[in-house]
This record gives C-alpha cells, structure tokens and sequence, in this order.
C-alpha cells in the first residue's frame, strides 16, 4: 500500500505541474518530434522490485531513432542508466541468476550480443557474428545463449565471361534471381539463405550452428527444462507456404530436428510449459480467405493432442507467456481498438488485467507494444493517447495497473495534446456498429467551426484506437477535427467484420468511412464546405477510392497506395500471399474483378486536387503505383503533385525527419486548397 501511494503521490504532483503550466502550453509542433521517448521490452528484475527496459529516443544530428537500457525501481520510480550513449541497444534477457543480462547492440559498429554484469555495471562483447542476432534466450542453467541468424547459401551465378584481363574494370556483372521472394520492404534486394539457430557460451567464443535445414527458423526458441529438446517453428517450402508453418523439436544432443505438428495453417510462437510436458502455440486453419483467428492452443508433448484455449475468444492472440506454477498464461490481443491483457487460466474463466498496452508505434494509432510475466508480476508498455509508452506493472490476475515511468512528463507539461474522444456509430449500409476517434484541436470551442480532416489507416487487416499518434495530434495542432475510424475489414471486431471486404476491397468500407464524417458533422462544429481526407498503404487506396466516388472532399493526399491491383500483385515484394488470399484468381484469369477494384479504374470521375507521397525504396506498394495514379490524373487534367521520399520504405516515418516531412506537405497541400493556414513561425519552434 506505501509504494501505491507512493507512485500516486508522484504523479499527482506531476499532474498537478502539468495543470499550473498547461496555461503556457503550446499545441505540439513539427520538431517536437524529436523529443519524444518511449519504453519498450520492460524484463522484471530482483523479483520484480526493479524492471529493466529499453528507452528509445531520437537522434537529432543522425535523424535515427536511438535505444539504451535502463532501470527503474517499480516501488519509488527510480531510475537509473545500464547503457548510454548514440546506439541501439536492445533485447535485454536477464540470466536465470538475476545476476548478468544479455542484450544486443550495434555499439562495435554491428550488432552483436553483450553482456553486462549487473552488480559492477561492466559490460562486455561476447560475439563477433557476420549477421544481426535475433530470438535471444538463455539456457536454464545460465551457461549458454540461443539465438538466431541468417546464413547465407552459397551461390553461382549460371554464366561468367572469359577473357578478363587481371586488374581490368568491368561492369558489375547481372544479378541472377530465381526465387519466388527476392525483394522485401524494408531490405532492397535479398540475398539467398536462410535463418538458422545458434548457440554460444555465456562467457564469449565461437557460436555454435545447430540448424542447417533449408528453412527459416522461427523464435521464441522453447528449451526443455532438461537442456534436452529445443522447440521452434518454421516453414519448410517457404517457396510454396505462404503463411504456414510448423512446430519443431530439436535434439540438443544429436542436433537431429524433428516436426511434431503440421496442421493446415501456421503454428508459430510456441511457449513451452515451466514442466516442459505441454507446448503453448498461436494459429488457426488455412481456410484462404483475408482473414482467420489466430487462437492459443495446447499441445501436449506425449500424446500429441491439440486443445484450443481460446476458442470463446474470436480475438487474435498477439502473444503469450506461462505463469511460473504452469496453471495458466497471460495473453495479449486487440479488442474494439484496444491492446489487452489477460489471465488465461488452463481451466476457468479468462479475466483481463489491462486495456492499455501499446504506445510504440509514434507515427499513427496501430497497435503495438509488448510484455513480460516473471513470477506473479507483468511489466508492459503502457499506452496513452496523449504520450507514448511509459512502463506500467500489474499482478498477473488483477487490474491494478501502475505507470511507474514519466519518460515524457516534460514533453507533456509543455505541450497541449488535442482531447481524443471514442465516436460511436451506425453504417447507413447495413446499421453495422461501427467506432471512429476524433481528435480535437487544443483549445477547441464547440460554437465554433473547424475544417475536418479524414485520416484512413492501412493493412486493410488492422485497427486504430485511442493511442497517441504523433501525426493525428499534429493535424489537431494544426487546427482540424481529425476523425479516424475502424471500418469494416478491420481487425479487433472478430472474423465476420474483417471479411466483409474478403476479394471485395474497397467496398462498403468506403461507406463506413462516409457515415463516420457525417456522424462527426452532425455533432455541429464541422464546416462541410472544408472537408480533406488522406491515409497510407491500404488508407491511401481507400483515399484514391473516395476521391473516385464522391466530390465532397476539397482536397486529398494518397500516400502508399496501390492504385492498380493487377500491377500491384506483380510488382510488390510478397505476391505469393497477396494473389491467394485477396482475390479468388490470378490477375491473368479475373482481370474485371481485379481491375473493379483498382482506383485506377475511376480516374475519370476525379475532380479532387490530389497529391500523391510515396517513399523511393517502397517495395510493398512500390512506387510505380503511385506514378501510374499521377500520371493518369495529369492526363485527365486533375490538378495533382508528387512527393518522393528519398531512401524510404514503406515505413515511410521509421525516420523523424520523414514523419515531419509527411505531415508538412499535407499540411501544405491542404492549406493550398481552403485548409488552415499553416503558421511557419509555430510550426516549429
């Protein structure tokens, strides 16, 4: 009870500084971007009285996000650095003495796993690895560390020229492709290889490969209580899968790998049981359509037979982790645009211990963030829409969250975030229940009117919620209403909701999108002569589908889209996945169906200035999407522009200055077109 009233206190008086100042506070600005923090992979230490976590954080100079590991005491607030300095350090995974932790960190100049003894605070290299590690996990008996790789195959390009004189300068020879996936987001070009498992001394050497099977090799890596097997999943013809996959055990002895479950569909993320007698997996049935729900099963290791645990639960499971007397896990899913916690015991009625994981995620309100259960405590990333993640700790079966980190308190006592508030609905289709956000620009006054700016997010499969979004709160400071909603095909709403749109994206969405800005207008503060709409990725589809079907928008920014369907699902990096599960042929045997569904098709009815923002290195939805959209409305003579981001994947904010960019020349965009005038003294400070 003193150490709930303690953190109260804290942050009471905390509240209380940010009340005296909030009469000084500004509305966020574009650079403000670069103060932003946030905690990832909080790891409860010393039995749960400290918590170790990964502070993230912006380089102004490099224009590169930045990571250190810190502690925090969970019962004064506490807090402490274990790393500093402008590097990425990352997965902290305390040995099972307490007494080391292993992280990684590009600090030699590539990612390699160190060690830091945590009573002298020394820190030391162990690994000289040619690639970046990943999937760290320590042997029960703190000896050795687990973890994975990419290796790559040897190669040989089918043809080579004779007659090349030593010390001649030629031109750099074709490259030869024949596989299926040879480009990724994110990547450029990949090479060829495979992901593999390793193991190497806790106290440094050579690391040791284990797996040498022509398959990726999945984590988290499960190992037996007796040192004996060790679990993962991975897909055996990557080539032909897709999206399944299989659990596997591995003989530590022998190294002799072993399927021990192939179903119809992906097994992956196993968690072993603390008796090592049942192996935890998340999954469901191929059934090729957008979308199934990824539910936690149970397999047991003797009998071989499968249980469904969450089977009442029409929600995804993000992840899960046993409890130490094997009685239960706790789960993460999304519900309704919220990441939850809960308590699933083997037997008896689920019970959610938080609605407030995420945070992670700064540029737009995705779901994100993550977890860890050691003992009866569970540390995660706590969301807020007004901040980003802070570390919050509950017991493992009770709501009784404490935020026990205040990494933005400054940032928040000098800022004014715009009020982001739940908008319930009904779609003027079917009265399907519907939810949307609005974000409210500080000092908002309900008599007057305010230009309304529709922000339509990605995937289709995926979900908004009330999380903090740099870029909506930008909006919001700019001087709009922001409205961004959960459509149908969203994620979070169950599987009925979700494959509304199965091979028939965009549809009614689109209408879902239209009821949610006219539900905002009805509220009275909207001036409809001063509509504006955006959104990326699956949002800039929907974007380029609104300005096609309707007028009512003064002007529009598609970011990311895919603008033609039959091109897109022969140029972008995953097409395997996109041709089976989004449409019922390929291209060549359904061009109408295909071409109904592109935006491109309706290029004729456009009127809407629209311009158009894509990144240079986009390999999901490449940039030859974006040109052909550009280029078809010049001919049709829309007025339109084009904004290239040099070096940017799809991730088009994974730099800050990128993000800022973003919603500068939206901003601008709509500003030329009746938006708010964009004060260039405050934009920055």
């Amino acid at each position: 009870m003193k150490t709930f009233t303690k953190i109260l206190v804290a942050h009471l008086c905390l509240a209380l500084a940010c009340f005296a100042t909030l009469v000084h506070a500004k509305p966020m600005q574009l650079d403000d971007v670069f103060q932003l923090e946030y905690a990832t992979d909080p790891q409860p230490a010393n039995k749960g009285k400290q918590i170790i976590f990964v502070r993230n954080y912006f380089d102004n100079q490099n224009d590169k996000q930045r990571s250190n590991l810190w502690l925090t005491d969970a019962r004064t607030g506490e807090m402490q650095a274990l790393t500093s300095g402008l590097y990425n350090d990352y997965a902290p995974r305390l040995a099972p003495d307490g007494k080391r932790l292993a992280f990684i960190s590009n600090r030699t100049g590539s990612a390699q796993i160190h060690m830091l003894w945590l009573d002298s605070g020394r820190t030391a290299v162990i690994s000289q690895l040619p690639a970046s590690p990943g999937q760290l996990t320590w042997s029960h008996d703190g000896r050795q560390l687990y973890f994975t790789q990419f290796v790559k195959s040897p190669s040989k390009p089918p043809v080579s020229l004779p007659g090349k004189p030593e010390q001649a300068s030629w031109a750099k020879p074709p490259v030869f492709i024949d596989e299926t996936y040879y480009r990724a987001d994110g990547a450029g070009f990949t090479e060829r290889g495979f992901t593999q498992i390793f193991r190497i001394s806790a106290s440094g050497g050579s690391a040791e490969q284990l797996t040498r099977a022509e398959m990726d090799h999945n984590g988290p890596l499960a190992i037996s209580p007796n040192h004996q097997q060790l679990y993962f999943s991975a897909t055996a013809d990557p080539e032909q899968a897709v999206i399944n996959s299989a659990l596997y055990a591995l003989n530590l002895s022998n190294l002799e790998t072993k399927k021990i479950l192939d179903g119809n569909g992906p097994e992956a993320q196993p968690r072993l049981s603390p008796d090592g007698k049942t192996l935890a997996f998340i999954g469901f049935e191929d059934k090729l359509r957008l979308y199934e729900v990824s539910r936690l099963h149970l397999l047991d290791l003797k009998s071989n037979k499968v249980r469904t645990l969450t089977g009442d639960l029409d929600r995804d499971i993000n992840d899960a982790q046993w409890h130490e007397d094997g009685k239960g896990l706790v789960i993460s899913y999304d519900d309704h645009g919220k990441t939850h916690l809960a308590w699933q015991p083997l037997s008896g009625k689920r019970a959610i211990i938080s609605r407030d994981v995420g945070g992670t995620t700064l540029g737009r309100p995705y779901p994100s963030g993550n977890f860890t259960l050691a003992g009866d405590l569970v540390a995660f990333s706590h969301s807020q829409p007004h901040r980003p993640a802070e570390v919050g700790i509950t017991h493992y079966r009770k709501a009784n969250t404490e935020v026990i980190t205040s990494l933005n308190s400054d940032f928040n006592a000098r800022t004014h975030m715009g009020k982001v508030e739940l908008l319930q609905y009904q779609s003027s289709v079917d009265q399907l229940p519907l939810e949307a956000w609005i974000v409210y620009p500080p000092n908002f006054n309900p008599n007057e009117k305010y230009p309304l700016l529709l922000e339509i997010h990605g995937g289709p499969v995926a979900n908004y919620g009330p999380r903090f979004s740099s870029e909506m709160q930008l909006f919001a400071a700019a001087g709009y209403v922001v409205v961004y909603a959960n459509p149908r095909g969203s994620d979070s709403y169950g599987p009925d909701f979700v494959n509304e749109i199965h091979h028939n994206y965009p549809s009614h969405d689109y209408d879902d999108l239209m009821d949610a800005v006219d539900a905002t207008i009805a509220k009275g503060f909207i001036d409809e002569e001063k509509l504006f709409v955006t959104g990326g990725s699956g949002g800039g589809v929907l974007t380029a589908w609104i300005v096609g079907h309707t007028q009512r928008f003064r002007a529009a920014v598609v970011a990311k889209p895919v603008i033609n369907w039959f091109s897109f699902s022969l140029t972008a990096d995953f097409y395997p996945y996109f041709t089976r599960y989004w449409f019922a042929k390929k291209p060549w045997e359904d061009v109408e169906h295909y071409m109904a569904r592109s935006p491109i098709s309706y290029v004729g009815n456009v009127k809407t200035p629209t311009m158009l923002l894509t990144g240079e290195a986009d390999y999901r939805t490449p940039m030859s999407e974006t040109e052909q959209y550009y280029q078809a409305l010049k001919l049709a003579g829309v007025e339109t522009a084009m904004v290239r981001i040099p070096e940017a994947g799809h991730s088009i904010a994974a730099r800050p200055s990128n993000l800022m960019n973003k919603v500068a020349y939206i901003l601008w965009w709509f500003e030329k077109h009746g938006g708010k005038k964009i004060d260039t003294e405050t934009a920055t400070h």
